[in-house]
């Protein structure tokens, strides 16, 4: 790792330089097809085998508290309007899913104010960690110490809720090529272990903070063995995978394989390659909360149309 110094800069330095983006998605899930933003069409029809019992959950990520600049100077504010949009759902989420980069600098304030914080949800919430969440860029058992209870290597793990098989993978730990996250053998081959004694029917919800399909790989938006990780999911009629980190919706479909990246609670990020390069974007601050919030999708086991309900911060 480099020092600060001329033009080059250490890991924690390129984090202090950096901000991530904002709101959360709520998914249901029936008939065994979680159902998120905009891909109606793809996600409507319930997978007949499976046996779901319908229930919700929310995704949220990268609240970055103790982030200061510009693009949100207060971004324990807009992470606790947030939560207050999730208390008042009509229905009330089984859990809450966090994809990373609760903190801006893992400091144990920081820690701190966010698990205070986020304990105001009352429901139970599955983290994995962003890589501002990695103290000086290698070691995540400060995380891990606090979120990371019961996972195995450096904080992945699995459960399952009402039919579904949940898995949180860690992909900040070691960056590879471009600055994209990266598994590691150990943690595919923990994955292949963990789900074969599955039927092809259970459906898989994956999540983890870098997407795990090449989005934008010079931007760092992407994991290199990625492909390799999801091979051992082709089987299954259902995969749904959640990441954060580039803080704005971005959907893919491979196969039975449906990528989502979510907004965040702090800020937005340009487009994939749009401008120069990820980072925090500065919009006026009467337009932030027009760009964050809560989007709830449900899925009808009828397999009729999606109901969409999408809240800002604004709203």
């Amino acid at each position: 790792m480099s020092e600060h110094g001329g033009d080059r800069v250490d890991r924690r330095g390129f984090l202090e330089c950096m901000g991530w983006a904002g709101t959360g998605a709520l998914y249901t899930l029936s008939g065994g097809i979680a159902a998120s933003v905009s891909l109606e069409t793809a996600l409507a029809a319930p997978l007949k085998a499976a046996k779901v019992k319908p229930f919700s959950f929310v995704q949220i990520s990268d609240t970055h508290i103790g982030f200061k600049k510009p693009a949100n100077p207060d971004p324990l504010g807009t992470l606790r309007e947030t939560i207050a949009k999730i208390k008042a759902l009509p229905v009330q989420p089984d859990f809450v899913l966090h994809t990373g980069d609760i903190t801006h600098l893992a400091t144990p304030e920081q820690f701190d104010i966010a698990q205070s914080a986020l304990s105001e949800i009352k429901v139970p919430i599955y983290f994995v960690p962003g890589e501002h969440d990695i103290l000086d860029g290698t070691n995540p058992q400060p995380f891990l110490d606090r979120f990371g209870k019961g996972s195995k290597g450096e904080g992945w793990y699995s459960f399952d809720a009402n039919g579904v098989h949940f898995i949180g993978l860690i992909n900040v730990v070691h960056l590879g090529d471009m600055g994209q996250g990266t598994l590691g053998a150990d943690q595919i081959k923990w994955l292949r272990d963990d789900v074969a004694h599955l039927s092809a029917s259970t459906p898989i919800v994956v999540m983890s903070h870098f997407p795990l399909w090449s989005l934008r790989p010079d931007w760092g938006w992407g994991t290199v063995d990625g492909a390799v990780a999801l091979a051992a999911l082709k089987r299954f009629g259902s995969v749904t995978v959640l990441n954060g980190h580039i803080h704005q919706v971005q959907q893919k479909i491979e196969g039975h394989i449906i990528f989502h990246s979510a907004r965040s609670t702090a800020y937005p990020q340009p487009a994939p390659g749009v401008g120069a390069g990820p980072g925090p974007l500065l919009v006026p601050p009467e337009q932030l909360r027009s760009m964050i919030g809560l989007r709830s999708v449900q899925v009808r086991q009828n397999a009729g149309p999606l109901a969409l309900i999408d809240t800002t911060l604004a709203g």
